[in-house]
């Protein structure tokens, strides 16, 4: 793993420095480890007119056990406090103790094992040491992968059909309209969950369906035009959706009306399309590459 930053431009390595610093501060870090476009180098910064993607600082915080990697409320702190910040570039985190890290880097997991490879380790108390992975040949990895694939794209075309079946409810009792939002956003999360296993072997335990769409993002430009939100109603529509996880079940007074649906299934229905054909070239690259 790196130790040195000098990849990156002088205000990244400044930013990096002042972010790791903002970490110690607020929690027991035994490593803090840059990964992903700005630990390898092809992070991108594009400003257009109408959009922009700039590239997160992806960042693994480890720690010496696992109530140490819960850490209470200090995540919701650091991530509040980083994201009123604007001098450091947008950063997305995720903690596991050393143990986690460890025991998944034995047994191959490649996001991981790719952290491992080329990762910039920015902070390291020198109380542990990180393990080696054991050698996986490329059909396993691709067996693991379309295993993955095999089991979560089915799951979510489950809840596709959920959708529809609440969705022609509603039409005779707008009421099932919220629960057919709900299954639209279980379909969702689960497209994104087998595109992070296959590419990554990982998924954070997280339903934010927006932070799971900017993971995927990452990895392949074309998942982010699934959910385009250049407008102020595309957003609202989206929010829509990302809200219906929690509101579509527990609040009473979440509404969601059938064109908003219909809409938002269309939405789906090609971030469906776009799992299936982008993740299966990806699992043939495993024995091609």
């Amino acid at each position: 793993m790196k130790t040195t930053l000098t990849h990156l431009p002088q205000t990244k390595q400044e930013q990096l420095k002042e972010l790791t610093r903002i970490i110690l501060q607020k929690v027991p870090a035994e490593m803090i480890i840059l990964f992903g476009s700005y630990a390898r180098g092809d992070y991108v910064e594009d400003y257009q007119e109408k959009y922009e993607y700039v590239s997160d600082f992806d960042i693994l915080i480890v720690t010496k056990d696992r109530n140490a990697a819960k850490l209470g409320k200090k995540p919701r702190e650091l991530e509040k406090e980083l994201a009123a910040n604007e001098a450091i570039t947008r950063t997305s985190i995720i903690y596991h103790s050393i143990g986690f890290v460890n025991d998944k880097i034995e047994r191959n997991y490649y996001f991981f094992v790719d952290i491992l490879k080329e990762g910039v380790l920015l902070f390291n108390s020198g109380n542990f040491r990180l393990s080696e992975p054991k050698f996986m040949k490329p059909d396993e990895r691709q067996k693991k992968a379309t295993d993955a694939f095999d089991h979560w794209f089915k799951s979510a075309n489950k809840f596709l059909v959920g959708f529809q079946l609440y969705f022609q409810e509603g039409k005779k009792d707008p009421d099932f309209y919220t629960n057919a939002a709900f299954e639209l956003h279980q379909a969702t999360e689960r497209y994104y969950t087998v595109i992070l296993l296959v590419f990554t072997d990982y998924k954070p335990k997280i339903h934010d369906i927006e932070e799971l769409g900017n993971q995927a993002g990452k990895l392949h430009s074309d998942f982010a035009t699934a959910f385009p939100r250049n407008t102020a109603e595309e957003e609202r529509l989206f929010q829509l959706l990302k809200k219906a996880y929690i509101d579509a079940r527990y609040e009473r007074h979440y509404k969601i009306e059938k064109e908003e649906l219909e809409y938002l299934s269309d939405r789906v229905k090609i971030l469906k399309k776009l799992t299936e054909r982008i993740c299966k070239e990806r699992i043939a690259q495993f024995i091609e590459g």
